[in-house]
C-alpha cells in the first residue's frame, strides 16, 4: 500500500514585529486589552516589498531542506492563500517559477483559514491515486494589506507568514507506519457573511465608491465566528477521533488553526487537551490564516514536541465557513 508521508515542514515569518502597542492606539483600547481578549502580544507584518509568493518560497525551500531533496525531485505544488500576489497567474505558479521546477502542476487552493488542511487533502488524494508521488503544500498570507487600523474585531488579530510541508508517497510494507490516517474536509456556505472582503470579485469590482466605503478590508462578526469555531472544531475532532478508533489520550500533539488564543483554550478544555499536547504560537504570531497550522506544526517539528511515531491531530476553522480535521501518523 502507498502511504502519503510528510516528510519536512517549514516556515516563514517576516522580520517586522508588530506589537500590541502598535495596533492599540487606533483602537482606543490598550495593549493589555488585546493580550486579554486574544491571546496575541505580538505578529509579523510583511514588508512592503514582500508578496505572498515571496514568502512561500522560502518556506518551502525550508520544507525541501528539511525533507533532505530539492526542487527537482517535485511532482505538484498546491498553495493556499486568500491573499495572492494577484487575480492570475495563480501564486502557486510564481512559486514554482522561483523554485526551478518548470512543468510540474502547480495550483492555488481559495479555502480562507482551513486552506492548508484542503491542500494537504489535495496532495494525499494525488498520492493516493498515483498521479504523483512527491508534493509541495504551501501556504502563504499577507492579511496585513487587507485590514483596516479602526477596526477592534480584525485589526488585532492577523500577521503575515507563511508555512509548508513536503509529503512524498512510499510503499509502505507496515500498514500502521507513518503517514497520512485520514483528512475529513467540511463547510457551510450559507455562513459566508461571518467573515469576508466584501469588494473586489466580480459581484463587487473595484470602483471610487468601493474604494471609499473601504469595502476592500477584511470584516468578520467575531462573537458568532468565535462561538462557531469552537462548536465545530470540538465536534469534528470528536468525529475523526470515532471514526478511526483513536482516543484523545493517543495524540501525541494537537494542531490547531491559531486563530485565537481564546478560541485555543475554550476547545482544549472542552475536548480536556493538556496544555503540553497543543500547540501554540498564537502569541508571537497571531492569526496568520491558512498559514497558521504549517507553521504551528514547523515549530513543533523543530522543538522536538513532535518526534517519529507520534500521531498528530490537526484541525481547522475558517471563512466560507470552512473546516477540518486531519490524523497523522509521524
Amino acid at each position: 500500500m502507498v502511504r502519503t508521508r510528510i516528510i519536512g515542514t517549514g516556515s516563514y515569518l517576516p522580520e517586522r514585529v508588530v506589537t500590541n502597542a502598535d495596533v492599540a492606539a487606533p483602537l482606543g483600547v490598550s495593549p493589555g486589552h488585546i493580550d486579554r481578549l486574544t491571546g496575541i502580544r505580538e505578529r509579523r507584518w510583511a514588508a512592503d516589498h514582500e508578496a505572498s509568493s515571496d514568502m512561500a518560497v522560502i518556506a518551502g525551500q525550508r520544507a525541501l531542506d528539511a525533507a533532505g531533496c530539492t526542487a527537482a525531485s517535485l511532482d505538484a505544488i498546491i498553495l493556499s492563500t486568500t491573499s495572492p500576489d494577484a487575480a492570475f497567474p495563480s501564486t502557486a505558479c510564481h512559486v514554482q517559477r522561483r523554485l526551478g521546477c518548470r512543468g510540474v502542476g502547480a495550483f492555488d487552493v481559495a479555502a480562507s483559514c482551513s486552506g492548508f488542511l484542503y491542500g494537504l487533502s489535495m496532495a494525499h488524494a494525488m498520492v493516493q491515486s498515483g498521479h504523483v508521488r512527491t508534493c509541495l503544500v504551501v501556504s502563504a498570507e499577507i492579511k496585513s494589506r487587507f485590514l483596516d487600523p479602526a477596526d477592534e474585531a480584525t485589526a488585532m488579530l492577523f500577521g503575515d507568514g507563511a508555512g509548508a510541508v513536503v509529503v512524498r508517497g512510499d510503499t509502505a510494507a507496515d500498514p500502521h507506519g507513518s503517514g497520512v490516517l485520514g483528512i475529513r474536509l467540511h463547510a457551510d456556505g450559507s455562513r459566508h457573511e461571518l467573515i469576508r472582503i466584501p469588494a473586489g470579485g466580480s459581484r463587487t469590482p473595484a470602483s471610487p465608491e468601493t474604494m471609499q466605503r473601504q469595502a476592500h478590508r477584511l470584516r468578520m462578526n467575531g462573537p458568532s465566528l468565535f462561538r462557531l469555531a469552537i462548536r465545530r472544531i470540538e465536534q469534528a475532532v470528536q468525529d475523526i477521533l470515532k471514526e478511526f478508533g483513536v482516543r484523545l489520550d493517543e495524540v501525541g500533539q494537537v494542531v490547531l488553526h491559531q486563530a485565537n488564543g481564546r478560541i485555543l483554550a475554550q476547545v482544549a478544555q472542552r475536548l480536556s487537551i493538556p496544555p503540553d499536547r497543543l500547540s501554540s504560537v498564537i502569541e508571537r504570531y497571531g492569526n496568520t490564516s491558512s498559514a497558521s497550522l504549517p507553521i504551528a506544526l514547523d515549530a513543533a517539528v523543530r522543538a522536538g514536541t513532535i518526534t517519529t511515531g507520534d500521531l498528530v491531530l490537526l484541525g481547522s476553522f475558517g471563512g466560507g465557513l470552512t473546516w477540518g480535521t486531519g490524523l497523522v501518523r509521524w
